[in-house]
């Protein structure tokens, strides 16, 4: 961890929230359910609102349309510039996301094979997935129409960059597919790199099926990642801690979906598991309760106070036993220390047991969330040594 030393945009430096629509609309954004969600977020100090997967094509599905990236007119009406613009008019920075390296079977470009990868002759396909070769000049030249100046023009500020699919273990183009694959990995990474030089101010996302990009050289392009697309299951905590061992927690985007059915509990377990990492909220936000949404809050001001020790700290202890994801049983307790001060976070899963509050001991509480009353409830403290 320590010889990892990521570009993270000067934008990105103070740790902020942000806001993903992809579990509130589920691959269907519009400009009318952006505004809908502005209007919830305004004044609730998040920083980012990033519009996810299915603003292009013709509402054939998001998955099958990538690779035209094409506005689709439909759902945004004047264009994406009308809603970054809305964005930014309720105070926050707009986000946009692409899988540019992929196309889909419905794709204008699925048939156009000179510029696709390939291997033994054949083009490379994955179910309903193709890719483009990114060292062939045609496909920079068009990326950088379709991206670049997509989020130049409309003036985004964020990019999520996903990819959902793996071309296996390489490609033609070079002396072995391994070496195909490598050279096509750092012609992408040449990409992420342009995409800076362009925008320098630019805050990049890598996604990717939830963590398989997650390594040293893909990690140093950008500003975050997001850790698993594990959103919404009891293992979120599990799997959060666990990145610690692979990237920075400044880096690691952890998503806390709200619905209008969670209990207080839930919505605890939920937020606090963003502790391990950078906060996401996504989910039906606009069906929340007063009492839901001061929940909510009072876990965002936590989160915030606890971001210098997130970013700069030291994870000291990390106590588990669970055996299962799908099932876990038991309990977790993480700290992570800063100086003098620390973040404890507590997780109880199914047949739990009570967890120990020894490390209160000589500790004076600067601040609490949560509550640790039973089976799948989660507890945090902020700590400060005597």
């Amino acid at each position: 961890m320590k010889a990892q030393k990521p570009e993270v945009s000067e934008v990105d430096q103070d740790m902020g929230i942000m806001f993903n629509e992809f579990c509130t609309t589920w691959g269907n954004p519009s400009l009318e359910n952006i505004k809908k969600i502005c209007d919830k977020l305004k004044g609730r100090d998040v920083k980012y609102l990033v519009i996810d997967s299915g603003w292009y094509g013709k509402n054939e599905g998001w998955w099958a349309s990538i690779g035209d990236w094409d506005v689709n007119y439909e759902k945004f009406p004047g264009g994406l510039k009308k809603a970054a613009d809305y964005i930014r008019e309720c105070g926050m920075i707009p986000g946009l996301w692409f899988e540019p390296e992929s196309v889909g079977r419905l794709s204008k470009h699925w048939d156009n094979t000179v510029h696709l990868l390939k291997k033994d002759g054949v083009v490379l396909t994955v179910g309903d997935k193709r890719f483009w070769d990114m060292s062939d000049p045609w496909v920079k030249n068009y990326l950088s129409n379709a991206v670049i100046k997509t989020l130049k023009e409309c003036g985004f500020g964020y990019i999520k960059i996903d990819y959902n699919d793996t071309i296996g273990i390489g490609c033609d183009g070079a002396e072995s597919l391994g070496e195909g694959l490598r050279q096509r990995v750092r012609a992408s990474q040449e990409f992420f790199k342009n995409i800076k030089w362009e925008i320098p101010d630019i805050v990049i996302e890598m996604c990717s099926s939830g963590g398989h990009r997650l390594e040293p050289s893909m990690m140093e392009l950008v500003s975050q990642a997001s850790f698993s697309d594990a959103h919404e299951i009891t293992a979120i905590p599990i799997i959060a801690a666990n990145i610690h061992r692979v990237i920075k927690p400044s880096q690691s985007q952890i998503w806390a979906v709200m619905r209008g059915n969670d209990s207080n509990n839930r919505i605890y377990y939920s937020i606090i598991s963003t502790f391990f990492g950078r906060m996401c909220l996504s989910g039906d936000i606009y069906d929340l309760t007063d009492n839901q949404w001061s929940i909510i809050e009072e876990g965002m001001d936590f989160y915030r106070e606890a971001a210098g020790i997130i970013k700069s700290g030291t994870t000291v202890k990390y106590e588990n036993h669970v055996k299962s994801y799908n099932k876990p049983v038991g309990e977790q307790i993480v700290i992570r220390k800063y100086g003098n001060k620390l973040l404890v976070i507590a997780h109880r899963f199914e047949n739990s047991n009570n967890i120990s509050t020894d490390f209160l001991k000589h500790r004076k509480i600067v601040r609490e969330y949560g509550a640790l009353d039973g089976d799948f409830s989660a507890k945090a403290w902020l700590l400060i040594n005597e």
